[in-house]
C-alpha cells in the first residue's frame, strides 16, 4: 500500500491517493468504503459491479466476523482469499471486525480476554490470536487491529481500561500479523478527548501502515465530533491514512473531511436502500434559492426521495436529469415505485446501484473542491441549504 497527500484545504482537510496493490488505478481520497456483506454488495450482483464508476467503486469494507459462519477460514485460504473466492482481482478490500448493520460491538462483554460482538450466530468473544488467524485467511489488503470500542455514557474509568485495551491488543496483532496486508493501529477513547489523545499517541508510536478511528456513531453528539477528531488527526503522522467508521450522513462525511479523514467506512447507503429511498441532492451543493417548496412533495426532503410514495405511482421520470447511472439511464421513478410495492428484489438492486453512483459523485465533489482550495465554502453552501429546506418544510407543514 501507497499513500500520498496531494492537496490541502480550508486548514486540516486534505485529498490524496491510495495506491493498492491488487487494484490497477489509484483510488482518490477522501473516499468510501462500500459495505458488503461477506465481500459483496449487500444487493448489487458481481456482473453489475462493472456499473459503477471506477475506480471510486474498489473499495470494499468487509466484516471478518462475518466468516465465523458459514464457508470456513481454512477453506477461504485453500482458494486463496477474498480476492479469488469473490473473482475480484481488482478490488481492495479493507477488514474491519464488526459493522454497523449486523456485527456490533458489545462492551458490556468485552473483557481483557477479547473483544465482545453481537452477530447473526449469536454473542462472540473474538481474541487477537483468533482474529489475525481469521485476516490470515482472508488476505485483505488493509486491515485494522482488534479495538475495544465503549459507547460515549460508559465511565472514565471503563474508557481507559478500552484504551489500554486497544493499544495492548495492537501490539499483540503486530507480534502475530502473518497475514501480510497493511495493518492500520485501531484509536478509541469514546467522547473523551484526553484519552483520544492518549490512544493516537500510543497508536502513532507503533509500526502501522494507517489509522482506524473508532467508536463513532455510539452515543456522542455531532457538536462533540469535532472536538474529538481534530484532538486524533492533530497527533498523527500526516503521510499515513486515516479511516474512520461511524459517519455516514453527507454532514457528518463533510465534518469529518474537514478534521483529515481520508477514508469513510458508512452504512448510510444501505440504510437508504433498505429504506426505500434515492438519494437527489445536487453535488456541487444545493441551491438556496430554489422555487418555493411544494406541498406536492411528498415523500422528498430535497436530500433523497421515498420512492415508495404513491405520488411517484406515475412518474415516468428518471430519479435524477442528467444522472449516469444504470438505473437513471434505463428505469424511472414510476418502474422502481411498483417494484417496490410488489417486493421485487430488483428495486434493492437498482436503487443500491443509483445510490451508489450518487454518493461516490458527492465524494468526486468534495475532492474537487478541497484540489481548488474551496472546501470550507463547499461545506458552508451544503449545511446552509440543508436548514434553508428544514426551514421550508416546517413552514408548509404549518399551513
Amino acid at each position: 500500500m501507497k499513500f500520498a497527500v496531494k492537496a490541502w484545504s480550508s486548514g486540516r482537510a486534505r485529498a490524496g491517493v491510495l495506491q493498492l496493490g491488487s487494484c490497477p488505478n489509484p483510488i482518490e481520497t477522501p473516499a468510501l468504503l462500500l459495505s458488503t456483506r461477506k465481500g459483496l454488495p449487500l444487493f448489487i450482483p458481481p456482473d453489475l459491479l462493472p456499473s459503477l464508476p471506477s475506480p471510486d467503486s474498489n473499495l470494499l469494507h468487509v466484516s471478518s466476523l462475518h466468516f465465523l459462519e458459514g464457508i470456513s477460514p481454512q477453506t477461504i485460504s485453500k482458494i486463496g482469499g477474498l480476492h479469488k473466492m469473490l473473482g475480484l482481482p481488482d478490488h481492495g478490500f479493507v477488514a474491519i471486525p464488526g459493522d454497523s448493520i449486523q456485527c456490533l460491538p458489545e462492551c458490556n462483554s468485552t473483557n481483557k480476554l477479547g473483544a465482545s460482538f453481537e452477530t447473526p450466530c449469536g454473542r462472540s468473544l473474538v481474541k487477537p490470536v483468533e482474529y489475525v488467524e481469521l485476516i490470515s485467511s482472508l488476505k485483505p489488503n488493509i486491515w485494522t487491529a482488534l479495538a475495544d470500542e465503549v459507547p460515549a455514557w460508559v465511565s472514565d474509568k471503563r474508557n481507559k481500561t478500552s484504551v489500554d485495551r486497544t493499544v495492548r491488543w495492537l501490539d499483540e496483532c503486530i507480534q502475530l500479523n502473518r497475514a501480510g496486508g497493511s495493518v492500520f493501529g485501531s484509536i478509541v477513547g469514546g467522547s473523551s478527548v484526553q484519552e483520544r489523545e492518549r490512544c493516537a499517541q500510543e497508536v502513532a508510536s507503533r509500526s502501522v501502515s494507517g489509522y482506524w478511528i473508532g467508536g463513532f456513531g455510539l452515543g456522542e453528539s455531532m457538536d462533540e465530533r469535532p472536538a474529538l477528531l481534530n484532538a486524533v488527526t492533530d497527533i498523527l503522522e500526516e503521510e499515513k491514512p486515516r479511516l474512520v467508521s461511524g459517519l455516514g450522513l453527507p454532514e457528518e462525511v463533510l465534518q469529518g473531511v474537514a478534521a483529515g479523514i481520508d477514508i469513510f467506512d458508512s452504512t448510510y447507503i444501505y440504510h437508504l436502500t433498505l429504506g426505500g429511498f434515492a438519494l437527489t441532492f445536487p453535488l456541487d451543493g444545493v441551491e438556496t434559492n430554489v422555487s418555493a417548496f411544494q406541498s406536492t412533495n411528498i415523500g422528498s426532503d430535497q436530500t433523497k426521495v421515498n420512492l415508495r410514495a404513491t405520488i411517484y405511482s406515475k412518474d415516468a421520470s428518471p430519479i435524477v436529469e442528467n444522472c449516469k447511472c444504470y438505473t437513471c439511464q434505463n428505469h424511472t421513478k414510476a418502474y422502481i415505485n411498483h417494484l417496490l410495492n410488489v417486493h421485487e428484489m430488483l428495486a434493492q438492486i437498482l436503487l443500491e446501484i443509483h445510490n451508489t453512483h450518487h454518493y461516490l459523485s458527492f465524494f468526486r465533489s468534495v475532492r474537487e473542491a478541497i484540489k481548488s482550495g474551496n472546501f470550507e465554502q463547499f461545506r458552508l453552501k451544503f449545511s446552509e441549504s440543508k436548514r434553508y429546506h428544514l426551514a421550508s418544510e416546517a413552514a408548509v407543514a404549518c399551513m
